[in-house]
Protein backbone atom coordinates (compact mmCIF):
# COMPACT_ATOMS: atom_id res chain seq x y z
CA UNK A 1 0.00 0.00 0.00
CA UNK A 2 1.30 3.39 -0.94
CA UNK A 3 1.52 5.64 2.02
CA UNK A 4 2.04 9.42 2.09
CA UNK A 5 5.66 10.21 2.81
CA UNK A 6 6.32 11.89 6.15
CA UNK A 7 8.89 14.65 5.57
CA UNK A 8 10.63 16.78 8.17
CA UNK A 9 11.95 19.88 6.39
CA UNK A 10 13.92 22.52 8.27
CA UNK A 11 15.59 25.59 6.76
CA UNK A 12 19.27 26.02 7.38
CA UNK A 13 19.68 28.27 10.43
CA UNK A 14 22.36 30.51 11.94
CA UNK A 15 22.52 30.74 15.67
CA UNK A 16 22.22 34.19 17.22
CA UNK A 17 23.62 35.18 20.56
CA UNK A 18 20.41 34.46 22.50
CA UNK A 19 20.15 30.89 21.11
CA UNK A 20 17.34 31.64 18.59
CA UNK A 21 17.58 30.71 14.92
CA UNK A 22 17.57 32.98 11.92
CA UNK A 23 17.09 32.18 8.25
CA UNK A 24 20.17 31.86 6.03
CA UNK A 25 21.91 35.08 5.28
CA UNK A 26 20.00 36.95 8.03
CA UNK A 27 21.72 39.54 10.06
CA UNK A 28 22.99 38.53 13.49
CA UNK A 29 22.43 41.23 16.06
CA UNK A 30 24.40 41.56 19.27
CA UNK A 31 22.44 42.44 22.38
CA UNK A 32 22.85 46.02 23.59
CA UNK A 33 21.03 48.55 25.57
CA UNK A 34 19.26 49.65 22.37
CA UNK A 35 19.74 52.44 19.82
CA UNK A 36 20.41 55.86 21.16
CA UNK A 37 19.63 58.17 18.17
CA UNK A 38 16.41 58.51 16.13
CA UNK A 39 18.27 57.43 12.99
CA UNK A 40 19.65 54.37 14.77
CA UNK A 41 16.17 53.52 16.13
CA UNK A 42 14.66 53.70 12.59
CA UNK A 43 17.42 51.44 11.30
CA UNK A 44 16.85 48.94 14.13
CA UNK A 45 13.08 48.84 13.44
CA UNK A 46 13.79 48.22 9.70
CA UNK A 47 16.15 45.40 10.53
CA UNK A 48 13.63 43.79 12.92
CA UNK A 49 10.85 44.14 10.30
CA UNK A 50 13.08 42.62 7.60
CA UNK A 51 14.03 39.78 9.94
CA UNK A 52 10.34 39.08 10.70
CA UNK A 53 9.49 38.97 7.00
CA UNK A 54 12.34 36.59 6.30
CA UNK A 55 11.31 34.27 9.14
CA UNK A 56 7.67 34.30 7.96
CA UNK A 57 8.76 33.56 4.39
CA UNK A 58 10.93 30.66 5.56
CA UNK A 59 8.08 29.13 7.54
CA UNK A 60 5.73 29.51 4.57
CA UNK A 61 8.19 27.86 2.18
CA UNK A 62 8.78 24.97 4.61
CA UNK A 63 5.03 24.29 4.96
CA UNK A 64 4.57 24.53 1.20
CA UNK A 65 7.37 22.03 0.66
CA UNK A 66 5.67 19.56 2.98
CA UNK A 67 2.22 20.01 1.44
CA UNK A 68 3.52 19.65 -2.12
CA UNK A 69 5.03 16.25 -1.34
CA UNK A 70 1.68 14.78 -0.16
CA UNK A 71 -0.81 13.05 -2.50
CA UNK A 72 -3.43 15.24 -4.09
CA UNK A 73 -6.22 13.34 -2.31
CA UNK A 74 -4.82 14.47 1.08
CA UNK A 75 -4.57 18.19 0.34
CA UNK A 76 -8.16 18.98 1.22
CA UNK A 77 -8.20 17.37 4.66
CA UNK A 78 -7.89 19.19 7.90
CA UNK A 79 -4.52 19.11 9.76
CA UNK A 80 -5.97 16.91 12.51
CA UNK A 81 -7.22 14.19 10.10
CA UNK A 82 -5.01 11.07 9.83
CA UNK A 83 -3.08 10.52 6.60
CA UNK A 84 -4.69 8.47 3.80
CA UNK A 85 -3.11 6.51 0.96
CA UNK A 86 -2.98 7.86 -2.55
CA UNK A 87 -6.08 6.79 -4.46
CA UNK A 88 -6.68 6.36 -8.17
CA UNK A 89 -9.52 8.04 -10.06
CA UNK A 90 -12.45 5.83 -11.08
CA UNK A 91 -14.12 7.35 -14.14
CA UNK A 92 -17.35 5.93 -15.56
CA UNK A 93 -16.38 3.53 -18.39
CA UNK A 94 -17.91 3.30 -21.86
CA UNK A 95 -21.18 1.39 -21.41
CA UNK A 96 -22.45 1.57 -24.99
CA UNK A 97 -22.15 -2.21 -25.51
CA UNK A 98 -23.75 -3.21 -22.21
CA UNK A 99 -27.39 -4.22 -21.82
CA UNK A 100 -29.68 -1.37 -20.68
CA UNK A 101 -30.22 -2.99 -17.27
CA UNK A 102 -26.46 -3.29 -16.79
CA UNK A 103 -25.88 0.32 -17.85
CA UNK A 104 -28.44 1.50 -15.32
CA UNK A 105 -26.92 -0.60 -12.54
CA UNK A 106 -23.36 0.55 -13.21
CA UNK A 107 -24.37 4.24 -13.38
CA UNK A 108 -26.23 3.90 -10.09
CA UNK A 109 -23.24 2.16 -8.53
CA UNK A 110 -20.86 4.87 -9.74
CA UNK A 111 -23.12 7.59 -8.35
CA UNK A 112 -23.20 5.81 -4.98
CA UNK A 113 -19.40 5.51 -5.00
CA UNK A 114 -19.01 9.23 -5.78
CA UNK A 115 -21.35 10.15 -2.93
CA UNK A 116 -19.35 7.97 -0.54
CA UNK A 117 -16.04 9.50 -1.61
CA UNK A 118 -17.38 13.04 -1.24
CA UNK A 119 -18.71 12.40 2.25
CA UNK A 120 -16.02 13.55 4.69
CA UNK A 121 -17.67 11.68 7.57
CA UNK A 122 -17.26 8.25 5.90
CA UNK A 123 -14.59 5.97 7.36
CA UNK A 124 -11.77 4.36 5.40
CA UNK A 125 -13.43 0.97 5.82
CA UNK A 126 -16.64 2.26 4.27
CA UNK A 127 -14.71 3.85 1.41
CA UNK A 128 -12.89 0.56 0.82
CA UNK A 129 -16.19 -1.32 0.70
CA UNK A 130 -17.63 1.20 -1.75
CA UNK A 131 -14.63 0.91 -4.08
CA UNK A 132 -14.72 -2.88 -3.78
CA UNK A 133 -18.42 -3.17 -4.61
CA UNK A 134 -17.95 -0.95 -7.65
CA UNK A 135 -15.02 -3.12 -8.72
CA UNK A 136 -17.13 -6.28 -8.40
CA UNK A 137 -19.86 -4.69 -10.50
CA UNK A 138 -17.42 -3.72 -13.24
CA UNK A 139 -15.67 -7.09 -13.11
CA UNK A 140 -19.00 -8.88 -13.49
CA UNK A 141 -19.68 -6.71 -16.56
CA UNK A 142 -16.26 -7.77 -17.96
CA UNK A 143 -14.93 -4.21 -17.72
CA UNK A 144 -11.67 -5.28 -16.11
CA UNK A 145 -9.66 -2.13 -16.84
CA UNK A 146 -12.29 -0.03 -15.10
CA UNK A 147 -12.47 -2.50 -12.20
CA UNK A 148 -8.71 -2.46 -11.57
CA UNK A 149 -8.42 0.98 -9.87
CA UNK A 150 -11.45 0.16 -7.74
CA UNK A 151 -9.81 -2.92 -6.26
CA UNK A 152 -6.45 -1.17 -5.90
CA UNK A 153 -8.12 1.62 -3.95
CA UNK A 154 -10.07 -0.86 -1.83
CA UNK A 155 -6.87 -2.73 -1.00
CA UNK A 156 -5.05 0.49 -0.14
CA UNK A 157 -7.82 1.50 2.26
CA UNK A 158 -8.38 -2.00 3.72
CA UNK A 159 -5.12 -3.97 3.41
CA UNK A 160 -6.36 -6.79 5.66
CA UNK A 161 -9.35 -7.70 3.47
CA UNK A 162 -8.67 -10.84 1.39
CA UNK A 163 -11.18 -10.14 -1.37
CA UNK A 164 -9.39 -7.24 -3.01
CA UNK A 165 -6.03 -8.90 -3.79
CA UNK A 166 -7.93 -12.06 -4.77
CA UNK A 167 -10.05 -10.22 -7.33
CA UNK A 168 -6.97 -8.38 -8.61
CA UNK A 169 -5.34 -11.76 -9.13
CA UNK A 170 -8.27 -12.83 -11.29
CA UNK A 171 -8.24 -9.57 -13.24
CA UNK A 172 -4.58 -10.00 -14.19
CA UNK A 173 -5.08 -13.73 -14.84
CA UNK A 174 -7.79 -12.94 -17.37
CA UNK A 175 -5.44 -10.53 -19.15
CA UNK A 176 -2.57 -13.00 -19.28
CA UNK A 177 -0.53 -11.17 -16.64
CA UNK A 178 0.54 -14.36 -14.90
CA UNK A 179 3.31 -12.86 -12.76
CA UNK A 180 1.09 -10.04 -11.47
CA UNK A 181 -1.77 -12.46 -10.86
CA UNK A 182 0.51 -14.78 -8.88
CA UNK A 183 1.74 -11.88 -6.77
CA UNK A 184 -1.80 -10.89 -5.80
CA UNK A 185 -2.85 -14.49 -5.13
CA UNK A 186 0.16 -14.74 -2.81
CA UNK A 187 -1.02 -11.59 -1.02
CA UNK A 188 -4.45 -13.16 -0.61
CA UNK A 189 -2.88 -16.33 0.80
CA UNK A 190 -1.00 -14.35 3.43
CA UNK A 191 -4.41 -13.22 4.67
CA UNK A 192 -6.10 -16.62 4.28
CA UNK A 193 -3.44 -19.37 4.03
CA UNK A 194 -5.85 -22.33 3.84
CA UNK A 195 -8.06 -21.10 0.98
CA UNK A 196 -8.17 -23.96 -1.55
CA UNK A 197 -9.34 -21.89 -4.52
CA UNK A 198 -6.52 -19.37 -4.05
CA UNK A 199 -3.94 -22.15 -3.78
CA UNK A 200 -5.20 -23.73 -7.00
CA UNK A 201 -5.18 -20.44 -8.91
CA UNK A 202 -1.69 -19.65 -7.64
CA UNK A 203 -0.56 -23.07 -8.86
CA UNK A 204 -2.10 -22.38 -12.26
CA UNK A 205 -0.23 -19.09 -12.55
CA UNK A 206 3.01 -20.79 -11.55
CA UNK A 207 2.48 -23.44 -14.22
CA UNK A 208 1.81 -20.69 -16.75
CA UNK A 209 5.22 -19.22 -15.85
CA UNK A 210 6.94 -22.61 -16.29
CA UNK A 211 7.46 -23.11 -12.55
CA UNK A 212 6.31 -26.73 -12.06
CA UNK A 213 8.06 -27.21 -8.70
CA UNK A 214 6.39 -24.15 -7.18
CA UNK A 215 3.06 -25.18 -8.74
CA UNK A 216 3.39 -28.66 -7.25
CA UNK A 217 3.81 -27.14 -3.78
CA UNK A 218 0.68 -25.02 -4.23
CA UNK A 219 -1.47 -27.90 -5.52
CA UNK A 220 -0.21 -30.24 -2.79
CA UNK A 221 -1.04 -27.61 -0.19
CA UNK A 222 -4.56 -27.34 -1.64
CA UNK A 223 -5.01 -31.13 -1.40
CA UNK A 224 -3.84 -31.11 2.21
CA UNK A 225 -6.88 -28.98 3.02
CA UNK A 226 -9.33 -30.66 0.62
CA UNK A 227 -8.09 -34.06 -0.66
CA UNK A 228 -10.80 -34.64 -3.32
CA UNK A 229 -10.16 -31.48 -5.32
CA UNK A 230 -10.09 -32.48 -8.99
CA UNK A 231 -8.59 -29.15 -10.06
CA UNK A 232 -5.61 -29.62 -7.71
CA UNK A 233 -5.07 -33.21 -8.89
CA UNK A 234 -5.17 -32.04 -12.50
CA UNK A 235 -2.63 -29.35 -11.64
CA UNK A 236 -0.31 -31.91 -10.07
CA UNK A 237 -0.64 -34.04 -13.19
CA UNK A 238 0.30 -31.15 -15.46
CA UNK A 239 3.19 -30.20 -13.18
CA UNK A 240 4.48 -33.79 -13.45
CA UNK A 241 3.98 -33.65 -17.22
CA UNK A 242 6.08 -30.48 -17.38
CA UNK A 243 8.88 -32.38 -15.63
CA UNK A 244 8.38 -35.33 -18.04
CA UNK A 245 7.32 -37.63 -15.21
CA UNK A 246 4.67 -39.27 -17.40
CA UNK A 247 3.74 -42.11 -15.05
CA UNK A 248 2.98 -39.73 -12.19
CA UNK A 249 1.14 -37.41 -14.57
CA UNK A 250 -1.16 -40.25 -15.67
CA UNK A 251 -1.95 -41.18 -12.07
CA UNK A 252 -2.89 -37.65 -11.02
CA UNK A 253 -4.84 -36.89 -14.21
CA UNK A 254 -6.79 -40.15 -14.11
CA UNK A 255 -7.67 -39.46 -10.47
CA UNK A 256 -8.88 -35.98 -11.44
CA UNK A 257 -10.97 -37.37 -14.30
CA UNK A 258 -12.55 -39.95 -11.98
CA UNK A 259 -13.72 -37.09 -9.74
CA UNK A 260 -14.99 -34.89 -12.58
CA UNK A 261 -15.78 -36.88 -15.73
CA UNK A 262 -17.28 -33.84 -17.47
CA UNK A 263 -13.95 -31.99 -17.48
CA UNK A 264 -12.98 -32.55 -21.11
CA UNK A 265 -9.86 -30.36 -20.82
CA UNK A 266 -8.13 -33.15 -18.86
CA UNK A 267 -8.13 -35.46 -21.89
CA UNK A 268 -5.49 -33.50 -23.80
CA UNK A 269 -3.03 -33.64 -20.89
CA UNK A 270 -3.76 -37.34 -20.43
CA UNK A 271 -3.12 -37.92 -24.13
CA UNK A 272 0.27 -36.22 -23.83
CA UNK A 273 1.11 -38.25 -20.71
CA UNK A 274 0.18 -41.58 -22.36
CA UNK A 275 2.11 -40.57 -25.47
CA UNK A 276 5.14 -39.98 -23.26
CA UNK A 277 4.74 -43.52 -21.91
CA UNK A 278 4.55 -44.89 -25.45
CA UNK A 279 0.90 -45.96 -25.09
CA UNK A 280 -0.32 -44.63 -28.44
CA UNK A 281 -3.75 -46.29 -28.30
CA UNK A 282 -4.72 -44.62 -25.04
CA UNK A 283 -3.23 -41.32 -26.20
CA UNK A 284 -5.40 -41.34 -29.34
CA UNK A 285 -8.49 -42.28 -27.35
CA UNK A 286 -8.03 -39.28 -25.06
CA UNK A 287 -7.29 -36.94 -27.95
CA UNK A 288 -10.68 -37.81 -29.43
CA UNK A 289 -12.34 -36.81 -26.18
CA UNK A 290 -10.61 -33.47 -25.61
CA UNK A 291 -12.89 -30.48 -25.25
CA UNK A 292 -13.34 -27.13 -23.54
CA UNK A 293 -15.34 -28.11 -20.45
CA UNK A 294 -13.31 -26.93 -17.45
CA UNK A 295 -12.89 -28.56 -14.06
CA UNK A 296 -15.32 -27.53 -11.38
CA UNK A 297 -13.65 -25.63 -8.52
CA UNK A 298 -15.75 -24.33 -5.62
CA UNK A 299 -14.92 -20.63 -5.48
CA UNK A 300 -17.22 -18.63 -3.17
CA UNK A 301 -15.52 -15.28 -3.84
CA UNK A 302 -15.94 -15.58 -7.59
CA UNK A 303 -19.53 -16.69 -7.06
CA UNK A 304 -20.09 -13.30 -5.44
CA UNK A 305 -19.06 -11.71 -8.73
CA UNK A 306 -21.47 -13.78 -10.79
CA UNK A 307 -24.36 -12.73 -8.56
CA UNK A 308 -23.74 -9.00 -8.70
CA UNK A 309 -25.21 -7.99 -12.07
CA UNK A 310 -28.93 -7.83 -12.71
CA UNK A 311 -28.74 -9.14 -16.28
CA UNK A 312 -30.26 -12.06 -18.13
CA UNK A 313 -26.85 -13.72 -18.47
CA UNK A 314 -26.05 -13.41 -14.78
CA UNK A 315 -29.45 -14.77 -13.75
CA UNK A 316 -28.94 -17.69 -16.12
CA UNK A 317 -25.56 -18.45 -14.53
CA UNK A 318 -27.03 -18.26 -11.03
CA UNK A 319 -29.87 -20.56 -12.00
CA UNK A 320 -27.51 -23.11 -13.50
CA UNK A 321 -25.48 -23.12 -10.30
CA UNK A 322 -28.66 -23.67 -8.28
CA UNK A 323 -29.55 -26.65 -10.47
CA UNK A 324 -26.06 -28.09 -10.01
CA UNK A 325 -26.64 -27.98 -6.25
CA UNK A 326 -30.07 -29.62 -6.59
CA UNK A 327 -31.95 -26.41 -5.73
CA UNK A 328 -34.55 -26.61 -8.50
CA UNK A 329 -37.13 -24.36 -6.81
CA UNK A 330 -34.56 -21.57 -6.35
CA UNK A 331 -33.46 -22.03 -9.95
CA UNK A 332 -37.00 -21.46 -11.24
CA UNK A 333 -37.18 -18.14 -9.36
CA UNK A 334 -33.84 -16.99 -10.76
CA UNK A 335 -34.65 -18.03 -14.35
CA UNK A 336 -37.96 -16.15 -14.19
CA UNK A 337 -36.07 -13.01 -13.15
CA UNK A 338 -33.84 -13.47 -16.17
CA UNK A 339 -36.87 -13.81 -18.45
CA UNK A 340 -38.26 -10.54 -17.11
CA UNK A 341 -35.18 -8.86 -18.59
CA UNK A 342 -34.94 -11.04 -21.71
CA UNK A 343 -38.36 -12.54 -22.54
CA UNK A 344 -37.14 -13.61 -26.01
CA UNK A 345 -34.29 -15.77 -24.69
CA UNK A 346 -34.85 -19.34 -25.91
CA UNK A 347 -32.05 -20.52 -23.63
CA UNK A 348 -33.71 -19.09 -20.51
CA UNK A 349 -37.07 -20.64 -21.44
CA UNK A 350 -35.34 -23.99 -21.79
CA UNK A 351 -33.50 -23.58 -18.47
CA UNK A 352 -36.75 -22.70 -16.73
CA UNK A 353 -38.43 -25.73 -18.28
CA UNK A 354 -35.64 -27.96 -16.98
CA UNK A 355 -35.99 -26.54 -13.47
CA UNK A 356 -39.77 -26.97 -13.53
CA UNK A 357 -39.40 -30.59 -14.67
CA UNK A 358 -37.05 -31.21 -11.74
CA UNK A 359 -39.67 -29.84 -9.35
CA UNK A 360 -42.26 -32.25 -10.80
CA UNK A 361 -44.13 -29.71 -12.94
CA UNK A 362 -44.06 -31.59 -16.26
CA UNK A 363 -46.83 -29.47 -17.78
CA UNK A 364 -45.08 -26.21 -16.98
CA UNK A 365 -41.82 -27.68 -18.31
CA UNK A 366 -43.45 -28.59 -21.63
CA UNK A 367 -44.83 -25.04 -21.98
CA UNK A 368 -41.35 -23.58 -21.54
CA UNK A 369 -39.71 -26.04 -23.96
CA UNK A 370 -42.33 -25.23 -26.60
CA UNK A 371 -41.80 -21.50 -25.99
CA UNK A 372 -38.08 -22.02 -26.60
CA UNK A 373 -38.82 -23.75 -29.93
CA UNK A 374 -41.17 -20.97 -31.05
CA UNK A 375 -38.30 -18.53 -30.55
CA UNK A 376 -35.64 -20.83 -32.01
CA UNK A 377 -37.02 -23.77 -34.06
CA UNK A 378 -33.57 -25.36 -34.44
CA UNK A 379 -32.82 -25.32 -30.69
CA UNK A 380 -31.57 -28.91 -30.28
CA UNK A 381 -31.79 -29.00 -26.48
CA UNK A 382 -35.47 -28.06 -26.53
CA UNK A 383 -36.22 -30.86 -29.01
CA UNK A 384 -34.32 -33.28 -26.79
CA UNK A 385 -36.16 -32.22 -23.62
CA UNK A 386 -39.56 -32.54 -25.27
CA UNK A 387 -38.49 -36.01 -26.44
CA UNK A 388 -37.65 -37.00 -22.86
CA UNK A 389 -41.09 -35.85 -21.66
CA UNK A 390 -42.85 -37.74 -24.45
CA UNK A 391 -40.86 -40.92 -23.83
CA UNK A 392 -41.76 -40.75 -20.13
CA UNK A 393 -45.47 -40.86 -21.04
CA UNK A 394 -45.15 -43.69 -23.58
CA UNK A 395 -45.33 -41.54 -26.71
CA UNK A 396 -42.40 -43.37 -28.26
CA UNK A 397 -42.86 -42.41 -31.90
CA UNK A 398 -43.16 -38.70 -31.08
CA UNK A 399 -40.14 -38.96 -28.79
CA UNK A 400 -38.19 -40.60 -31.62
CA UNK A 401 -39.01 -37.67 -33.91
CA UNK A 402 -37.80 -35.17 -31.31
CA UNK A 403 -34.54 -37.00 -30.67
CA UNK A 404 -33.97 -37.20 -34.43
CA UNK A 405 -34.51 -33.44 -34.70
CA UNK A 406 -32.07 -32.77 -31.87
CA UNK A 407 -29.36 -34.83 -33.62
CA UNK A 408 -30.16 -33.17 -36.95
CA UNK A 409 -29.65 -29.66 -35.57
CA UNK A 410 -26.66 -30.63 -33.40
CA UNK A 411 -24.85 -33.74 -34.68
CA UNK A 412 -22.41 -33.61 -31.76
CA UNK A 413 -25.19 -33.76 -29.14
CA UNK A 414 -24.18 -37.07 -27.53
CA UNK A 415 -27.06 -37.31 -25.05
CA UNK A 416 -29.63 -36.88 -27.80
CA UNK A 417 -27.94 -39.42 -30.08
CA UNK A 418 -27.74 -41.92 -27.23
CA UNK A 419 -31.46 -41.66 -26.45
CA UNK A 420 -32.22 -41.83 -30.17
CA UNK A 421 -30.23 -45.09 -30.39
CA UNK A 422 -31.94 -46.49 -27.29
CA UNK A 423 -35.37 -45.62 -28.70
CA UNK A 424 -34.56 -47.24 -32.05
CA UNK A 425 -33.38 -50.37 -30.25
CA UNK A 426 -36.54 -50.40 -28.14
CA UNK A 427 -38.64 -50.20 -31.32
CA UNK A 428 -36.71 -53.04 -32.95
CA UNK A 429 -34.83 -50.92 -35.51
CA UNK A 430 -31.54 -52.54 -34.57
CA UNK A 431 -29.37 -51.64 -37.57
CA UNK A 432 -30.18 -47.94 -37.23
CA UNK A 433 -29.56 -48.08 -33.48
CA UNK A 434 -26.23 -49.83 -33.98
CA UNK A 435 -24.99 -47.09 -36.34
CA UNK A 436 -25.74 -44.40 -33.77
CA UNK A 437 -24.00 -46.35 -30.97
CA UNK A 438 -20.93 -46.73 -33.19
CA UNK A 439 -20.82 -42.98 -33.87
CA UNK A 440 -20.93 -42.25 -30.14
CA UNK A 441 -18.14 -44.71 -29.33
CA UNK A 442 -15.98 -43.27 -32.13
CA UNK A 443 -16.47 -39.74 -30.79
CA UNK A 444 -16.13 -40.57 -27.09
CA UNK A 445 -15.17 -44.12 -26.08
CA UNK A 446 -15.73 -43.40 -22.38
CA UNK A 447 -19.52 -43.44 -22.63
CA UNK A 448 -20.46 -46.88 -21.24
CA UNK A 449 -24.10 -46.69 -22.35
CA UNK A 450 -23.04 -46.73 -26.02
CA UNK A 451 -20.87 -49.84 -25.59
CA UNK A 452 -23.64 -51.51 -23.59
CA UNK A 453 -26.32 -50.66 -26.12
CA UNK A 454 -24.36 -52.02 -29.06
CA UNK A 455 -23.54 -55.22 -27.09
CA UNK A 456 -27.22 -55.76 -26.26
CA UNK A 457 -28.04 -55.57 -29.97
CA UNK A 458 -25.56 -58.40 -30.52
CA UNK A 459 -27.14 -60.37 -27.66
CA UNK A 460 -30.59 -59.99 -29.21
CA UNK A 461 -29.10 -61.32 -32.46
CA UNK A 462 -27.65 -64.29 -30.46
CA UNK A 463 -24.13 -63.25 -31.42
CA UNK A 464 -22.85 -63.92 -27.91
CA UNK A 465 -19.13 -64.13 -28.72
CA UNK A 466 -19.17 -60.74 -30.41
CA UNK A 467 -21.17 -59.28 -27.53
CA UNK A 468 -18.61 -60.63 -25.03
CA UNK A 469 -15.74 -59.19 -27.06
CA UNK A 470 -17.51 -55.85 -27.35
CA UNK A 471 -17.92 -55.55 -23.59
CA UNK A 472 -14.34 -56.69 -22.98
CA UNK A 473 -13.10 -53.97 -25.34
CA UNK A 474 -15.12 -51.37 -23.47
CA UNK A 475 -13.47 -52.34 -20.18
CA UNK A 476 -10.02 -52.01 -21.74
CA UNK A 477 -10.83 -48.38 -22.56
CA UNK A 478 -12.28 -47.69 -19.11
CA UNK A 479 -12.20 -50.47 -16.48
CA UNK A 480 -14.38 -48.50 -14.08
CA UNK A 481 -17.75 -49.14 -15.76
CA UNK A 482 -19.96 -51.15 -13.35
CA UNK A 483 -22.85 -51.62 -15.81
CA UNK A 484 -20.51 -52.93 -18.50
CA UNK A 485 -18.74 -55.22 -16.03
CA UNK A 486 -22.06 -56.62 -14.82
CA UNK A 487 -23.23 -57.28 -18.38
CA UNK A 488 -19.98 -59.05 -19.27
CA UNK A 489 -20.21 -61.22 -16.14
CA UNK A 490 -23.78 -62.22 -17.00
CA UNK A 491 -22.68 -63.41 -20.42
CA UNK A 492 -19.74 -65.28 -18.91
CA UNK A 493 -22.05 -66.90 -16.35
CA UNK A 494 -25.23 -67.67 -18.31
CA UNK A 495 -24.81 -67.30 -22.09
CA UNK A 496 -26.42 -70.20 -24.01
CA UNK A 497 -23.18 -70.49 -26.05
CA UNK A 498 -20.73 -72.89 -24.35
CA UNK A 499 -17.79 -71.06 -26.00
CA UNK A 500 -18.63 -67.88 -24.11
CA UNK A 501 -19.22 -69.10 -20.58
CA UNK A 502 -16.41 -68.82 -18.02
CA UNK A 503 -17.65 -69.01 -14.42
CA UNK A 504 -14.26 -68.29 -12.84
CA UNK A 505 -13.77 -65.12 -14.82
CA UNK A 506 -17.34 -64.06 -14.05
CA UNK A 507 -16.67 -64.38 -10.29
CA UNK A 508 -13.45 -62.39 -10.64
CA UNK A 509 -15.29 -59.60 -12.45
CA UNK A 510 -18.12 -59.47 -9.90
CA UNK A 511 -16.18 -59.78 -6.63
CA UNK A 512 -15.16 -56.10 -6.37
CA UNK A 513 -18.54 -54.94 -7.68
CA UNK A 514 -20.68 -56.72 -5.07
CA UNK A 515 -18.39 -55.30 -2.38
CA UNK A 516 -18.76 -51.69 -3.56
CA UNK A 517 -22.22 -51.77 -5.12
CA UNK A 518 -24.41 -54.65 -3.80
CA UNK A 519 -27.52 -53.98 -5.91
CA UNK A 520 -30.06 -56.70 -6.65
CA UNK A 521 -28.75 -57.04 -10.23
CA UNK A 522 -25.12 -57.32 -9.13
CA UNK A 523 -25.92 -59.88 -6.42
CA UNK A 524 -27.95 -62.00 -8.84
CA UNK A 525 -25.10 -61.98 -11.37
CA UNK A 526 -22.79 -63.34 -8.68
CA UNK A 527 -25.36 -66.08 -7.99
CA UNK A 528 -25.35 -67.01 -11.70
CA UNK A 529 -21.53 -67.13 -11.72
CA UNK A 530 -21.44 -69.42 -8.66
CA UNK A 531 -23.99 -71.73 -10.25
CA UNK A 532 -21.87 -71.93 -13.43
CA UNK A 533 -18.99 -73.15 -11.23
CA UNK A 534 -21.28 -75.81 -9.72
CA UNK A 535 -21.32 -74.15 -6.29
CA UNK A 536 -25.13 -74.25 -5.95
CA UNK A 537 -25.33 -73.63 -2.21
CA UNK A 538 -23.40 -70.38 -2.64
CA UNK A 539 -25.49 -69.59 -5.72
CA UNK A 540 -28.72 -69.97 -3.74
CA UNK A 541 -27.32 -67.85 -0.89
CA UNK A 542 -26.36 -65.05 -3.29
CA UNK A 543 -29.77 -65.24 -4.98
CA UNK A 544 -31.52 -64.81 -1.62
CA UNK A 545 -29.35 -61.74 -0.95
CA UNK A 546 -30.41 -60.40 -4.34
CA UNK A 547 -34.08 -60.95 -3.50
CA UNK A 548 -33.64 -59.18 -0.15
CA UNK A 549 -32.07 -56.20 -1.93
CA UNK A 550 -34.96 -56.11 -4.41
CA UNK A 551 -37.46 -56.22 -1.53
CA UNK A 552 -35.74 -53.25 0.13
CA UNK A 553 -36.04 -51.39 -3.18
CA UNK A 554 -39.79 -52.11 -3.31
CA UNK A 555 -39.61 -54.60 -6.18
CA UNK A 556 -41.89 -57.32 -4.84
CA UNK A 557 -43.25 -58.23 -8.30
CA UNK A 558 -39.71 -58.86 -9.61
CA UNK A 559 -39.07 -61.22 -6.70
CA UNK A 560 -42.24 -63.25 -7.13
CA UNK A 561 -42.29 -63.45 -10.91
CA UNK A 562 -38.64 -63.53 -11.95
CA UNK A 563 -35.99 -63.78 -9.26
CA UNK A 564 -37.70 -66.68 -7.52
CA UNK A 565 -37.37 -68.72 -10.71
CA UNK A 566 -33.58 -68.55 -10.55
CA UNK A 567 -33.59 -69.47 -6.87
CA UNK A 568 -35.61 -72.57 -7.71
CA UNK A 569 -33.04 -73.51 -10.41
CA UNK A 570 -30.11 -73.21 -8.00
CA UNK A 571 -31.92 -75.18 -5.28
CA UNK A 572 -32.42 -77.95 -7.88
CA UNK A 573 -28.69 -77.68 -8.71
CA UNK A 574 -29.35 -76.41 -12.23
CA UNK A 575 -27.36 -73.49 -13.75
CA UNK A 576 -28.97 -70.49 -15.40
CA UNK A 577 -28.84 -70.20 -19.19
CA UNK A 578 -30.76 -66.94 -19.62
CA UNK A 579 -28.53 -63.88 -18.98
CA UNK A 580 -31.50 -61.48 -18.96
CA UNK A 581 -35.15 -62.27 -18.45
CA UNK A 582 -37.77 -60.52 -20.57
CA UNK A 583 -37.81 -56.81 -19.85
CA UNK A 584 -34.61 -56.79 -17.75
CA UNK A 585 -32.02 -56.21 -20.50
CA UNK A 586 -30.19 -52.88 -20.01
Amino acid sequence: MRRAAKLRLEPRRNRVADGSASPPHSISLARSAGPTSPKAKRKARFIRHDLGLRRCLARTLAVAAIVCTLPAVACSRSPAEPSRPALLPVPLPDLSRAAPSVQEQIRAGHAALTATIDNAAVTSADRAAAYGEMGKLLMAAELSEAAEPCFLNAQALAPDEVRWPYYLGHLYKARGGHAKAAAFFEQALRLRPDDVATLVWLGEMQLAQDQPDAAERSFTNALSHQPRTAAALSGLGRAALARRDHAKAVKYLEDALALDRQAATIHYSLAMAYRGLGERGKAEAHLRQRGTAELLLPDPLMQEISGVLRSAASYESLGIRALEHGEAASATTVFRKGLELAPDSASLHHRLGTALFMTGDARGAMEQFEAALRLSPDFAKAHYSIGVLMASTGRDQEALERFSAAVKYDPGYVEARLLLADMLRHLGRLDEASRHYEQIVAANPRIPEAWLGSAMILVRARRYQQARDRLSEALKVDPDQPEVSNALARLLAAAPDDRVRDGGRAVDVMQPLVTRQPTAEMLETMAMARAELGDYEQAAAWQRKAMDAAAQAGRENDIRQQMAANLELFERRVPCRIPWREGTMP
